[in-house]
């Protein structure tokens, strides 16, 4: 099979279509998927130099998101058949220690994600076990399908389960532009939550503004936490914080007394300092969060299905020129999602 892979860390450079062996179903409750399309994320971008604690093999199928059709299934498998039109939840536990089985799979000890803890989803045929997989509607196209599962999962668990975010808060989210942000600005307005988006980029503003944000402001230009506290008098509800070093002490600053910051990111950088005295004092509520459960995907593929969230899609590009979307990626010039159209 052809395959988009990483022959050894480095840069985008390292990246070949090469042929790779076709992978079997090997366990019971396996499915082989025909890729059609494969969705990138920031983390891609992390995987090609290396990451603290994982030691790939070379060469390495990159990619995290994909959508494509049920070419197999194994014997134990049911509610899937050749044919079904499917996504992906990247994220791969064992099933059945006492985390995956209580419903938590995300901490599940060998918890990995497709593409940096294993082989990825830039390839023509790719095997995960079945529930990891779920029937998508024909309302979404290819590109769109491929573009749902690790980001709007991601912003999901963050809203849903892990902030609770509810009707008529006021939610904060940082560096609008990318797949996790501009899923949790469709998640929280599908929760009847105003929301206020952040670029300093005004191209992305508006675009923000057509997909319902509330209030857009540029943050090079200003004062995110005083401009939401005079939108709000005492705060934003929830701050939606995947920067990182960069965003820190504005989002706190920003937030009200009693609220929430999630957060699922760093890309500017890990270390960050708070003053332990305004945490207790203001009462905040600092929530980390990954990926999502096996029950958080079916929710968010329920809502999906019903034609609520539709992931918004910036560039699709053959195989052949999978290095292309790296470096769309690379530039933070996207507004969506950066899809590999694997094969038709």
């Amino acid at each position: 099979m052809r395959a988009l892979t990483l022959v050894e860390h480095g840069g985008i450079d390292r990246l070949r279509v090469q042929e790779m062996p076709t992978p079997a179903v090997e366990q019971p409750d396996q499915v082989r998927l025909q890729i059609r399309s494969a969705a990138l994320n920031r983390l891609d971008l992390f995987v090609l130099g290396g990451l603290p604690g994982i030691t790939l093999g070379f060469p390495h199928v990159v990619g995290t998101d994909a959508a494509g059709v049920v070419d197999q299934v194994g014997t134990g498998v049911t509610g899937l058949t050749p044919g079904d039109r499917v996504v992906v939840n990247p994220g791969i536990s064992c099933g059945t220690c006492p985390m995956c089985t209580s419903g938590q799979d995300p901490l599940c000890r060998t918890f990995g994600v497709l593409g940096e803890h294993r082989s990825g989803t830039v390839a023509e045929y790719l095997v995960v076990p079945a529930r990891n997989v779920a029937k998508v509607g024909t309302h979404l196209s290819w590109a769109e399908a491929a573009a749902l599962p690790l980001a709007t999962l991601t912003a999901w668990r963050m809203l849903v389960t892990r902030a609770q975010v509810q009707a008529g808060e006021t939610v904060l989210i940082w560096g609008i532009g990318g797949g996790v942000s501009l899923a949790a600005l469709q998640i929280a307005k599908h929760l009847g939550a105003r929301v206020v988006a952040t670029s300093s980029s005004d191209e992305k503003l508006a675009g923000a503004k057509a997909l319902g944000a509330d209030v857009v402001l540029n943050h090079a230009s200003q004062d995110v936490a005083r401009e939401v506290r005079g939108l709000t008098r005492i705060g934003a509800d929830v701050v939606v914080d995947s920067v990182g070093e960069k965003t820190w002490d504005k989002s706190l600053r920003a937030l009200r007394p009693g609220g929430r910051l999630v957060t699922c990111g760093a890309t500017t950088g890990p270390m960050v300092q708070i003053d332990i005295r305004k945490l207790f004092w203001f009462q905040w509520s600092i929530l980390g969060s990954t990926m999502g459960t096996v029950s958080e995907f079916a929710a968010m593929m329920a809502v999906a299905n019903s034609g609520k969230l539709t992931p918004k899609v910036d560039l699709v590009v053959p195989l052949e020129q999978g290095i292309e979307a790296y470096r769309r990626l690379e530039s933070g010039s996207q507004l969506g999602k950066v899809v590999i159209e694997v094969s038709r």
